[in-house]
């Protein structure tokens, strides 16, 4: 736990996030074992971030998981579909990451039956990997990494060959962050949500 704090504390949420990308996420599901690496994730940078869940100090029982530690699981509801964010920096101070998108790795099978799709549009946006995960509900809310079935792992990662960033989709109209280029994905990538198909790099995709 002490390298999960190290991870995900003591430096700037954006960095942490760019971090992020390549690392496997995984969960360890009724089914079986699914996984993917991470290749799109958004910064939220608390209380003074006006797209921010915890904007302006904002505390409910919705939310509550992004004040906990670092790498404390944030998952809710939006749209109708649930999203996986992780708590960054110290307990009481409301940061977190959304991951956007998944290149599978393990389980494809059981990802394409939980959502039958196949491509990137399996695991390309935030409702649509979680979809693809079987995580369906608020079990494992308020959880942290590594404790419990949901991991990510620190050995197995691959690397980006470029980080490119963009203003963050979907967020609240509101205050001076609405267009802030707090998403990071990895370039060419095509589980990246809203990639163009023209940009893909299948042969590969984006890692070195």
């Amino acid at each position: 736990m002490k390298a999960l704090e190290q991870f995900f504390s003591g430096r700037p949420t954006q960095d942490i996030t760019k971090d992020l990308l390549g690392k496997l996420l995984s969960y360890q599901s009724p089914q079986g074992l699914v996984s993917g690496y991470i290749v799109e994730a958004e910064a939220y940078l608390g209380v003074a971030d006006s797209a921010a869940h915890a904007y302006e100090g904002r505390r409910t029982k919705a939310n509550g998981a992004l004040y906990g530690a670092p790498g404390n699981i944030y998952i809710y509801t939006s749209r109708g579909y649930y999203a996986f964010d992780v708590a960054v920096q110290p307990a009481g101070e409301p940061q977190g990451i959304l991951v956007r998108g998944i290149e599978p790795k393990d389980g494809l099978n059981i990802m394409q039956a939980n959502r039958p799709k196949k491509g990137s549009e399996l695991t390309n946006g935030p409702g649509k990997l979680m979809r693809a995960l079987g995580i369906n509900d608020l079990k494992w809310n308020d959880t942290m990494i590594n404790e419990g079935p949901i991991k990510i792992s620190f050995e197995d990662v691959r690397m980006p060959r470029k980080i490119s960033s963009s203003a963050r989709i979907g967020v609240s109209k509101r205050g001076g962050q609405t267009n802030a280029p707090y998403r990071y994905f990895v370039a060419g990538n095509p589980y990246v949500s809203g990639m163009r198909k023209r940009d893909m790099d299948w042969e590969t995709r984006g890692w070195l």
